[in-house]
């Protein structure tokens, strides 16, 4: 595990402030991390990058040369029958351990890649099961109200008979009622649509069942949002990586500039001469070789396009701070609209509440305006709709909140 990306530090304090229903959440994140595709097609690169280490530390190919005489001339000098030869180039000192670095260093830089996918991940996974419960949360506020408005369909059928309502009012409640189960329908389709969303990011079949806390509440307080924590999110620390193996990329440019050193031996083996009196005719030549990189423009402009691929790094490390305090800043001020938004809709909601209990305590006098009912009805379903809406918006920018800054 590395130790400037803390992934498992991250999930718990993900999972710590959805505290209220994070255990059936954590299963689906475990079983997102384990299954999905995209995280393991990053996990198969960071080995291929970390294997590379393993192909730079090496020495050039070994040169075995071997050649034969293959028609002796007609000359009474000695002529060698044929000649072998073996040559080893040697990179400059420290060359490889450099290449090493450096291939090491684009490891690093894929590791963060790594850990920017898995808390992607995480943040998707956690939106979906957010929207799925938004929409299974109305699904029960319509079908209490469809009750209601039943049991209003009936005072007002009662009321039909004794003279006191007409059967307008009546078809005006079936009416509403036919509204709702439209939208109710309407619900069903959208959570078939997020609910195989969800599921292909666990890898799943998309009409496996998903099943989501049937109620979330608003937490009382919210924890201090620090914008310093920004600086260790994995889109910031990428751009260190990244700098960092342009500096080993650098440090092996100026190794590669210098020489190359060739170090082998050679035999020649001789055929026999009456003018050889030796023993020694067949000769061994150690042998040693430079290679100097002469015209050295290559190194001189790698040097300069490292340069100036450093100074990229850095502005586009600024600008996108920039943009994560932005988007932290957006964030943090949508969560505290949707607590405003919770509070005030639960006010006018127990007003409406208290509305239609007066309204019910008239239809003892006998009376009742069953046009003040429906008034009521809806506003009580607006409140109710947008209270869940804000219980949604309030934990999506939570979550994005802890993708910033965890």
């Amino acid at each position: 595990m590395k130790t400037y990306i803390k992934t498992g530090w991250f999930l718990a304090s993900f999972f710590f402030a959805i505290q209220g229903h994070a255990q059936e959440l954590e299963g689906y994140i475990q079983e997102a991390l384990s299954n999905n595709p995209e995280i393991q097609k990053v996990d198969v690169q960071y080995k291929i990058a970390s294997e590379k280490v393993n192909e730079v530390n090496t020495l050039p190919n070994t040169e075995f040369n071997f050649s034969v005489m293959a028609v002796s001339p007609e000359m009474e000098m000695p002529m060698e029958r044929y000649r072998v030869s073996v040559m080893q180039m040697l990179p400059w000192f420290g060359t490889i351990t450099a290449r090493e670095n450096y291939v090491t260093s684009m490891a690093d830089a894929q590791y963060v890649e790594v850990a920017l996918a898995k808390r992607k991940l995480v943040l998707a996974v956690a939106q979906r099961y957010y929207q799925l419960y938004n929409i299974r949360a109305k699904q029960q506020v319509l079908d209490k109200n469809m009750s209601l408005l039943q049991s209003y369909e009936t005072l007002a059928l009662t009321a039909v008979e004794v003279g006191k309502a007409s059967a307008v009012d009546v078809l005006r409640l079936q009416v509403r009622q036919n509204e709702l189960q439209e939208k109710k329908a309407v619900l069903m389709q959208q959570d078939k649509g997020i609910q195989a969303a969800l599921n292909s990011l666990l890898n799943r079949d998309y009409d496996s069942e998903v099943t989501v806390v049937p109620v979330m509440e608003m937490p009382k307080t919210d924890a201090v949002v620090h914008y310093d924590s920004l600086a260790l999110n994995p889109e910031l620390l990428r751009y260190d990586k990244l700098y960092r193996s342009i500096e080993q990329a650098e440090a092996l440019n100026q190794k590669e500039s210098g020489p190359m050193l060739g170090v082998g031996v050679g035999y020649i083996n001789q055929e026999d001469s009456p003018m050889i009196t030796s023993s020694y005719k067949d000769m061994v030549m150690p042998m040693l070789s430079v290679s100097i990189p002469i015209f050295n423009k290559k190194y001189k402009s790698q040097t300069k396009q490292n340069q100036w691929r450093k100074q990229e790094l850095q502005f586009q490390k600024e600008a996108r701070l920039n943009g994560l305090r932005a988007d932290l800043s957006k964030a943090v001020s949508q969560r505290n609209q949707a607590r405003i938004t919770y509070y005030a809709q639960a006010d006018n909601l127990k007003q409406t509440q208290d509305a239609e209990r007066i309204l019910v305590k008239t239809y003892e006098t006998g009376t009742i305006d069953f046009n003040d009912v429906l008034d009521i009805q809806e506003l009580q379903l607006k409140f109710q709709i947008n209270q869940i809406e804000a219980v949604k918006a309030y934990y999506e920018q939570s979550a994005i909140i802890n993708y910033l800054i965890q």
